[in-house]
């Protein structure tokens, strides 16, 4: 139902999917994850929800073949580098890698919205 879905809501529905259905529970399946995440990682947990988007942008694919061992390696990477940012930029005291990862992944976040607006312009 998710690849039809991706397809459009017409293309899902002529295809057996039922859409409002499917949507509300996209929505609660994915709120409940967020919510999960967040409340055992904290605020790191938006990279979670960045870097997929940016491997997707990067590799101009949605296939998880791709995209699942990309957001590993780009989230590991990102939260590798504002964790080194965080430990050395005020040594000898340590930042909240939160706050580091805030300061670099929010404009990134807001890009990619500002982006996304366009394309559908």
């Amino acid at each position: 139902p998710m690849d039809a879905f991706r397809l459009g809501e017409v293309y899902a529905q002529s295809m057996g999917v039922n859409v409002k259905l499917f949507r509300v529970q996209l929505i609660l399946l994915s709120s409940i994850l967020s919510a999960t995440v967040t409340a055992f990682a904290g605020p790191i947990s938006f990279v979670g929800i960045a870097v997929p988007h940016l491997a997707k942008s990067l590799f101009h694919t949605s296939k998880p073949l791709f995209i699942i061992p990309a957001s590993f390696l780009g989230g590991a990477v990102f939260c590798l580098f504002c964790d080194l940012l965080a430990r050395t930029m005020f040594a000898p005291t340590e930042l909240s890698i939160g706050s580091v990862t805030a300061v670099f992944g929010a404009p990134i976040v807001i890009w990619m919205m500002l982006h996304r607006d366009k394309k559908r312009q």
